[in-house]
């Protein structure tokens, strides 16, 4: 086994953020005489969201287990994703910081599947995954992401189901977003469909597309984490990875 030293893309407060998370855990369960150390476990869920390890690597140069390393990686993300924005907290935060509008879009998480597995697969996308919904705000910063849903799941009907769309009604602020969602409601505006439109029409979706562009970088931002690239794990994680990516992204904006 050749080892070799590596940097992370992070800030310490984001890894002091996860190691307190960790640590005020032990001291609820009474967790005595672990492998590592609160601070070593957090840095090794940071790895393996931000690089997108194997659980055999993390163990190899953390000087663990393989199975050791799934345990601490899972409950660690566990616990970072218990405390990301819930949906109603972050609509309300929205409307508080008085945003002139909201980004809604959906994102697909590749996953390592066959073609058998027919309802994960996206048609949009042509590849198997998991479809999550995601709100921003005007500037790409990320306030919610959904749980997962088959990647065969229609983006108006994931944000349906996730009760998006009612909630987005509720405060009144406008929301724009791509074609996928025509019919969500008056509230959610969405570019004009067919070919050979009238100039202002075209003129309306290329501002509409100005607007909901820098909106759209937010699930760029979930991505930089590599292990959102392609999930080789359950695919109903994806929405725990995400939901913990979302936690210590808002750590790492508190960070600049």
């Amino acid at each position: 086994m050749l080892l070799y030293r590596a940097s992370l893309p992070l800030s310490r407060r984001t890894l002091a953020y996860a190691t307190g998370v960790v640590r005020r855990h032990r001291q609820a369960l009474g967790s005595r005489g672990r492998c590592l150390p609160p601070g070593m476990q957090a840095l090794m869920t940071l790895v393996y969201l931000r690089k997108g390890e194997t659980y055999a690597e993390l163990g190899a140069g953390f000087g663990v287990s393989t199975a050791t390393a799934w345990r601490y990686v899972n409950e660690t993300v566990d616990l970072l994703a218990a405390r990301a924005p819930k949906l109603g907290a972050a609509l309300a935060r929205a409307v508080k910081a008085g945003l002139p509008y909201l980004v809604l879009d959906g994102t697909l998480v590749s996953i390592d599947r066959v073609a058998a597995d027919r309802p994960y697969y996206s048609g949009k996308h042509r590849r198997h995954g998991m479809n999550l919904q995601v709100i921003a705000a005007p500037d790409g910063t990320l306030l919610w992401v959904s749980g997962p849903l088959r990647g065969s799941v229609h983006d108006l009907t994931a944000a349906r189901i996730w009760g998006v769309v009612r909630a987005l009604a509720a405060t009144g602020l406008l929301v724009l977003a791509d074609k996928a969602y025509q019919g969500a409601g008056a509230h959610i505006l969405t570019p004009y469909k067919g070919r050979d439109k009238p100039e202002p029409q075209k003129d309306a979706n290329r501002a509409h597309a100005k607007l909901r562009g820098p909106g759209e970088r937010a699930n760029a931002q979930l991505k930089s984490w590599r292990i959102l690239r392609k999930l080789r794990c359950c695919p109903h994680r994806a929405g725990r990875l995400a939901k913990a990516i979302h936690t210590l992204q808002l750590r790492e904006t508190a960070a600049r």
